[in-house]
């Protein structure tokens, strides 16, 4: 009777390991244009076991006639297509960028820019079997100064 519960105990544990769920909920990713407006560094992490929810931080820089610091933040949402790797990838988010950005630790001695964008995205993201990944979208930029058309390309690795 132990070898039969035994044998019954190590079958269930072996079917659970095998059958987890194989979908990496965590991206850090390098970003050219879309939500950190010019260049950036992001991590990612997805809220639920399967494509869905997820939350996203970053770091990123613009330079128009100054240097300005951009801290995106968002919210995202991951939709299956026929392709097991391929989803589509619609979010909202929030970037804040402020112009020379040494002066948030520095005593402003001289008036310094700042300004909120919001960025709606929507975009078609690939998984690779090497646990990278892979996104383009269409991120328009609205802020203060009105509307802007923007494109975002990423890459990065899942873990």
């Amino acid at each position: 009777m132990k070898q039969i519960l035994f044998t019954i105990l190590i079958l269930a544990f072996t079917f659970t390991c095998f059958s987890q769920n194989s979908f990496k909920r965590n991206d850090i990713y390098i970003e050219a244009g879309g939500n950190s407006l010019f260049a950036g560094i992001n991590y990612e992490r997805q809220l639920t076991k399967q494509p869905g929810l997820g939350v996203r931080i970053g770091v990123g820089m613009y330079s128009e006639n100054a240097f300005y610091l951009a801290i995106p933040i968002g919210i995202n949402y991951l939709f299956t297509t026929n392709n097991p790797k391929g989803f589509i990838d619609v979010g909202l988010g929030t970037t804040f960028a402020r112009e020379n950005a040494k002066l948030f630790w520095e005593k402003k001695t001289i008036a310094d820019d700042h300004f909120v964008n919001f960025i709606p995205s929507i975009g078609y993201r690939r998984h690779t079997t090497q646990n990278m990944l892979w996104r383009i979208s269409f991120t328009p930029v609205i802020n203060r100064y009105g509307f802007v058309p923007w494109l975002g390309f990423s890459v990065g690795k899942r873990f």
